[in-house]
């Protein structure tokens, strides 16, 4: 029983260790952190290869913490890497709160950047992280993060004192 169990065991473990790959948006500061004073070219193209032409300066924003009430907007940078124009499709949130814009209908440029603008409307307390989905390109896809926490804030500008009273008496 032992000598068919434990490379059974072996077998199934190795699977897991190379199922757990994640995929991975590469970033323009890895980029360049990757090609320092070597080839630049080769480790873009490799980027191309691996996740089309469009590169983000970052896929994730924290806000920290802001005030309940009070919209917040981050802009990101988009880098086309590839040789040949590309146009944003959609850029899609996944929820109402919050609302990406980009310029629409206009291609960007081989080696040109855009931007593109993501609001989240601070309603509800609490942490929270939402995804935009960013589709260009034939069917290629990018996912942005942007997370953080609201806090509550206060009913009045000050507290009530109630000594106030014994003041006046």
């Amino acid at each position: 029983m032992k000598k068919t169990f434990f490379p059974f065991l072996l077998i199934c473990l190795s699977s897991a260790t190379f199922a757990q790959e994640a995929s991975k948006t590469t970033t323009v500061g890895e980029l360049k952190a990757i090609s320092g004073a070597g080839n630049a070219s080769a480790v873009v193209m490799d980027a191309q290869k691996a996740e089309g032409t469009l590169v983000l300066k970052e896929d994730v924003h924290d806000f920290g913490k802001i005030p309940q009430g009070k919209p917040v907007t981050y802009i990101f940078e988009v880098t086309n890497v590839g040789k040949e124009p590309v146009t944003i499709a959609n850029v899609q949130a996944s929820c109402g709160c919050t609302t990406p814009e980009w310029d629409r209908d206009k291609p960007i440029t081989a080696g040109g950047t855009t931007k593109i603008t993501v609001g989240y409307n601070a309603a509800a307390e609490g942490p929270f992280s939402k995804l935009v989905t960013v589709t260009y390109g034939e069917n290629l896809s990018k996912q942005i993060t942007i997370k953080g926490e609201v806090w509550k804030t206060p009913a009045s500008s000050a507290p009530v004192n109630s000594g106030l009273n014994d003041l006046k008496n």
